[in-house]
């Protein structure tokens, strides 16, 4: 469904999209990546899945197509980033001698797809890349119930159509709202993962889909064991995201949310975590001492920067990609120019880059103001 908001908001990124062509075409981007500003900083990439038929379509912001990730990957190697294993390049970041255009490779949560689609990738390409696991439906195989009814629901959406008690799915807007008060009730109700999955399968067959089948392709699951064991033997570092992909306010809790991740990936891979990542973003200082505790090196985030030497390890800023990005967006984070200008436009203005003037009287010391670590 197409709505204001989202023509403004397509509107507004297709003006983005030609500043930076425009940019790019008289070199700035070129000029950013290969300053010292940028090699004075690490850009930390974050994937969740990959498609396996239309889930990119129904979640844009979680799911690319196995496509564009190969193609991400390509563009990685025509600008000549260096991927790092996350480990080796913040211990790099601290000590300030990162190579240029630095990247990280990073995936959360640990779909299925990610050991049919995104491994194979990964090695034809020979990048090193870390996954954030929640390891709770890594031994619990059902498909994630929250998602599984907003992607039946989704698959449904129609002008008239209705559930059983009457709730509209004619749209995106009211198969998602529907979704939601089926994982609301599932809570209220106390309902087992087996029970969850019992009403994921009643919601499929009133809509006309066949669940076996869904099953059967695996859609919506975690990695199983056995994937993990072989994601990690063929040089995938399997990282903490909590047992069950929530971050509760009562330390005691997430103590317990800690544990039983690391103990999980541990049993799995025989090696313990030393890497965490925030379930949905959601960051909490007090959380920190915890984190020290248990002996992780870092913490991630959702936030939306370059990693500088002057952060804190753990408050990590990642880029999130999703389907709607276009190549020259993708392209302005790896050089660092999209961050650069997005949080100082005045600085790397259009004028800016396109004045003789400023050109001419900036010679070959055009990006002096970048090896001062200018602060973008």
């Amino acid at each position: 469904m197409f709505r204001p908001d989202n023509i403004r908001t397509s509107m507004s990124s297709l003006a983005a999209d030609a500043v930076f062509s425009t940019l790019r075409a008289i070199g700035a981007e070129t000029l950013v990546g290969n300053s010292s500003w940028r090699t004075q900083r690490l850009l930390v990439l974050c994937w969740h899945g990959l498609s396996k038929l239309d889930e990119h379509r129904w979640r844009p912001g979680l799911y690319i197509t196995p496509q564009l990730f190969r193609r991400r990957l390509e563009v990685l190697a025509e600008l000549g980033c260096t991927v790092l294993a996350l480990d080796d390049a913040l211990a790099r970041l601290r000590s300030g001698d990162l190579p240029p255009r630095s990247v990280v490779i990073t995936f959360d949560d640990g779909f299925s797809d990610f050991a049919t689609h995104a491994v194979p990738i990964l090695k034809e390409f020979g990048f090193p890349a870390s996954l954030y696991l929640t390891t709770y439906h890594v031994d619990d195989q059902h498909p994630l119930y929250n998602l599984t009814v907003s992607y039946l629901l989704w698959k449904s959406r129609g002008r008239g159509r209705r559930l059983p008690d009457g709730t509209p799915i004619g749209n995106d807007v009211e198969a998602e709202l529907a979704a939601q008060s089926m994982v609301r009730d599932a809570i209220a109700d106390g309902l087992s993962t087996l029970e969850k999955d019992g009403r994921a399968r009643e919601l499929a067959a009133f809509l006309g889909h066949d669940y076996d089948e869904f099953c059967g392709r695996r859609m919506l699951c975690l990695m199983s064991p056995d994937q993990v064991k072989e994601a990690s033997r063929s040089g995938i570092a399997i990282e903490a995201h909590t047992h069950r992909h929530r971050t509760p306010d009562d330390l005691d809790l997430m103590t317990r949310e800690l544990r039983d991740n690391i103990k999980r990936i541990e049993q799995i891979t025989g090696r313990r975590p030393v890497h965490f990542c925030y379930p949905n973003g959601v960051l909490n200082s007090k959380y920190f001492p915890l984190l020290e505790q248990e002996g992780f090196r870092s913490a991630t985030t959702c936030e939306r920067a370059l990693a500088t030497r002057k952060g804190h390890r753990y408050a990590i800023p990642r880029w999130l990609d999703k389907q709607k990005h276009t190549e020259s967006h993708y392209r302005g984070w790896l050089s660092g120019l999209r961050p650069l200008v997005e949080r100082s436009p005045g600085v790397l203005s259009v004028r800016y880059w396109t004045s003789p003037r400023a050109r001419a009287s900036s010679g070959d010391q055009r990006d002096s103001h970048l090896q001062k670590g200018y602060s973008g």
